[in-house]
């Protein structure tokens, strides 16, 4: 029978962020794992690197009101692909997400895509997609003025899709009125 790839990932996920416990997370992962966070280019390859990662700078990191509000899942054979709406406040430094930044305090809600891969009933690798300008705009180390780049907007719009599209595209109003 093959193996129940969301109850895998969603106990691995408890463990990340609710039970924070390193040796179970790693516990539900293959032998030579590797986790990539894309826009920061953290995480590990292998046990002991990843298991590093995730003992002094990942589950421990992340602050106390880390939040995951599922949007939609994909399942196939051997493949999970997850949207998620981030969410925490910057009590901490987040080693992974915001690398060298001291803790602004800030609200942040991003958009978050995790593409998750398994061998048989273990988890063999992550790669995690975020708009890292999204993130900087939010806790105020990038000034959105003159910028194709929202904020915490970006989140609201995966949320609720009754939300107004095209605000960035000076040219939007120009298109009003014409045949279609």
């Amino acid at each position: 029978m093959p193996a129940d790839l969301v109850a895998l990932w969603e106990t691995h996920c408890r463990h990340e962020f609710e039970t924070r416990d390193v040796d179970a997370t790693m516990a539900t992962m293959v032998q030579r794992p590797y986790v990539n966070h894309v826009p920061t280019m953290t995480g590990g390859v292998g046990h002991d690197q990843l298991k590093r990662f995730y003992k002094y700078h990942f589950i421990g990191g992340n602050p106390p009101d880390t939040e995951l509000k599922p949007i939609s899942r994909t399942v196939g054979a051997d493949q999970i692909v997850d949207e998620l709406i981030f969410s925490f406040t910057h009590t901490s430094e987040i080693d992974w997400m915001l690398p060298g930044i001291a803790p602004t305090g800030k609200r942040v809600e991003v958009p978050l895509v995790a593409i998750v891969r398994f061998e048989g009933d273990k988890v063999a690798h992550e790669h995690i997609y975020w708009d890292q300008a999204s993130v900087l705009v939010q806790v105020g180390l990038l000034d959105p003025t003159g910028l194709p780049v929202a904020g915490i907007e970006t989140a609201r719009k995966v949320a609720d899709n009754a939300l107004p599209s095209n605000g960035l595209m000076t040219r939007w109003g120009t298109s009003a009125g014409k045949p279609i």
